[in-house]
């Protein structure tokens, strides 16, 4: 009588980034909002198509201008930071680096205070991913 081993692979686990998408317009026009709409609606669709992704939140100010309003008046920007250093979320994408701040010092504060918790942020216009080791310095 010979025995039969039957070996039972263990199914690969495929690591999620819990991500969360901040999109921002700086005045209420229709035009403007509609750009609102379609940044929303891409980062839907582009985590939907990413089998390692789960979109966590969209996180949406609406209709403030950077010039007018300083980072801490941004309430839905504001919450997506809090929620990064509770540790819910590992990685934001945005349309561009001007959606974070109008300027380079707030923009690298920010960006090195979320990897200080293991957050990264994608820029998508141009094409900035601080995960990416040559951006690691920032």
């Amino acid at each position: 009588m010979s025995k039969t081993v039957t070996r039972i692979e263990q199914p690969k686990i495929v690591s999620r980034k819990r991500v969360a998408a901040y999109c921002r317009v700086s005045t209420d026009h229709k035009a403007q909002l509609e750009s609102l709409e379609n940044q929303i609606e891409t980062f839907r669709f582009r985590a939907v198509q990413r089998g390692d992704w789960d979109l966590k939140n969209v996180y949406v100010d609406e209709g403030l201008s950077e010039t007018l309003v300083k980072v801490k008046g941004r309430v839905q920007f504001q919450q997506m930071i809090e929620d990064c250093k509770a540790g819910e979320i590992d990685y934001i994408i945005t349309k561009s680096i001007s959606r974070s701040a109008r300027n380079t010092v707030d923009t690298l504060r920010t960006v090195r205070d979320l990897q200080s918790h293991g957050v990264q942020v994608f820029f998508e216009k141009e094409g900035i991913d601080t995960a990416t080791p040559f951006l690691r310095w920032c």
